[in-house]
């Protein structure tokens, strides 16, 4: 069994403002075919734009809102929105909200940093 609390996860803090703690993922286990992280993207922030060859992803919103992009379609989000992106398209996620919006990444394959491709 492997537990990892996200008080003791550690903190990747991002170009674009935002703060990751990754859970579980190849850096915390030997797990390979799923990872789960925690975000926290700040009022006014957006996630880089950016896409994954191999990963398919879900944003699960815990708090705040914002604005979702996936390929050509935008649609609000808010807490207690799941958001399936299927991988090759090009996503991002801005905070139109007054508060830090946080979430969840779920992730299959595992993350890894060589399959995400910016702009």
């Amino acid at each position: 069994m492997k537990i990892i609390n996200r008080q003791k996860a550690a903190v990747i803090n991002t170009l674009h403002g935002s703060e990751i703690r990754p859970l579980v993922d190849r850096t915390t286990s030997t797990i390979t075919q799923c990872s789960l992280a925690e975000e926290t993207l700040p009022p006014g922030c957006a996630v880089t734009p950016h896409r994954h060859q191999a990963i398919e992803e879900i944003y699960y919103i815990i708090e705040g809102q914002g604005v979702m992009t996936v390929g050509n379609e935008q649609q609000e989000v808010r807490a207690g929105d799941a958001i399936y992106v299927p991988r090759l398209h090009r996503h991002t996620l801005e905070n139109t909200g007054s508060a830090p919006l946080k979430l969840l990444l779920v992730c299959g394959p595992a993350f890894f940093y060589e399959d995400e491709v910016k702009g």
